[in-house]
């Protein structure tokens, strides 16, 4: 489902009354805890967490007009969904999430290799996001993203 709105703002502000929260909070925690190279941005139509061209000028290969994609959050019909390529491109990072997770949530995992889905604002673990978020710098996911391009 396309995001309801052009900028960063919009997509915070256009969503139903019950999901505007838990999805700002969701927002604000990975933008507190975003290491320095990266910035939100709408990236594919929804809202982003991207390299931009002032740090990686490539942009994205597929797409190189968009910035390097790095995370992302939407508000679809039946969950909250939260991307992160680094969980995808990573394994010791994604061992270290499915490890974490259990001890941040009490609902089982929904996870695809980069999508993490939440029924309910309240199976949202916001405090493991946010340390997710820490873990990888806009340096290690370029280097990562352009060792899985020359593949």
């Amino acid at each position: 489902m396309k995001a309801a709105g052009n900028t960063v703002y919009e997509i915070l502000t256009n969503l139903p009354p019950n999901r505007v929260e838990p999805f700002n909070k969701l927002h604000d925690i990975i933008v507190k805890n975003l290491p320095e190279g990266f910035e939100a941005a709408i990236s594919y139509g929804g809202l982003g967490y991207v390299v931009p061209h002032s740090v990686y000028p490539a942009g994205y290969h597929c797409k190189p007009a968009e910035p390097l994609p790095f995370a992302g959050i939407a508000s679809q019909k039946n969950s909250f969904n939260f991307y992160h390529m680094g969980l995808y491109s990573d394994p010791k990072l994604l061992d270290w999430f499915v490890s974490e997770y259990p001890r941040h949530s009490k609902q089982k995992l929904d996870m695809g290799k980069s999508c993490v889905r939440f029924k309910k604002p309240d199976d949202i673990p916001y405090q493991l996001i946010g340390e997710l978020m820490r873990k990888m710098s806009a340096k290690e996911w370029i280097t990562i993203y352009e060792n899985n391009l020359k593949k």
